[in-house]
């Protein structure tokens, strides 16, 4: 097998490393990343090796199985302390969840994907994909798209080219067409929804957070089933939302997330 290249080395090879064992969501043996792997026997074998002396893998010597190391843990806490709008957001997403009765979800985007830092479940819990650390695609979710929505163009169009626009149900956007016309509705709205997109019978209502010169912090979404609410229902909601992220979004500009003389202005502000 010939040696994968890439641009960022060592470390980068690491980290897609980390990623493969994080895939199987299990501890998992090196013959099992290795079938998978891009990588050489050789390579694949001291960059476990590295990582496990490091503490970003765990070996069990007993099951001869890696899984991700407790560095990893202490590295996520301060990431989620120092980068996320959870801690920030975590008083105001109580609040929303409780008085609409609904579940509320808190994303970011991390590249072209949706990551999910905070869920509270409604009065009646729901089956749903989401969950806090989980990532979702941002083509086909309300809180992937209002924030997708507010991004400059070029940001716009490098995250749509690395979209897959699987059709996950039969109300999925699966073309680049499809997603900015709906993009363009979002902003002119000021809201985002998900309409089935992205799970069977599971809609919502979706807005970014934004700075007051446009740059998006995250997305703030509420989130039910057609069993219980219709998307007309979930509209209404819409300026409660939107008051919600932009509480969030006062006192994140105020304690962490400051705006940059740089920044330029956002599409659609």
């Amino acid at each position: 097998m010939a040696e994968r290249q890439t641009a960022d080395g060592t470390v980068g090879k690491a980290l897609e490393v980390l990623d493969m064992v994080a895939s199987f969501e299990r501890p998992v043996r090196f013959s099992e990343v290795l079938e998978g792997s891009p990588y050489p026997k050789g390579t694949l074998y001291r960059l476990f090796q590295t990582l496990t002396n490091q503490g970003m893998l765990s070996f069990d010597p007993d099951r001869q199985t890696y899984g991700l190391g407790v560095r990893l843990v202490r590295l996520a806490h301060a990431a989620w302390q120092q980068s996320s709008l959870a801690p920030i957001a975590r008083s105001y997403v109580d609040a929303l969840s409780e008085t609409t009765g609904e579940t509320v979800h808190l994303a970011q985007l991390d590249n072209a994907q949706v990551l999910y830092l905070d869920k509270r479940n409604a009065l009646k819990p729901i089956e749903m994909y989401s969950q806090a650390g989980k990532v979702g695609p941002a083509y086909c979710t309300g809180v992937g798209k209002s924030m997708l929505a507010f991004l400059a163009e070029d940001e716009v169009a490098r995250v749509i080219s690395q979209q897959s626009f699987h059709r996950f149900t039969e109300h999925t956007l699966t073309s680049e067409a499809e997603l900015r016309a709906d993009l363009a509705d979002i902003r002119a709205k000021g809201f985002g929804m998900d309409r089935e997109e992205h799970e069977p019978g599971i809609i919502c209502i979706a807005v970014p957070i934004l700075t007051p010169r446009g740059r998006v912090l995250g997305g703030l979404s509420v989130t039910s089933t057609t069993a219980q609410k219709s998307l007309a229902d979930l509209a209404a909601l819409a300026p409660q939302v939107q008051a919600t992220a932009n509480s969030i979004a006062v006192e994140a500009q105020n304690w962490r997330f400051p705006d940059q003389a740089t920044d330029t202005t956002r599409t659609g502000t």
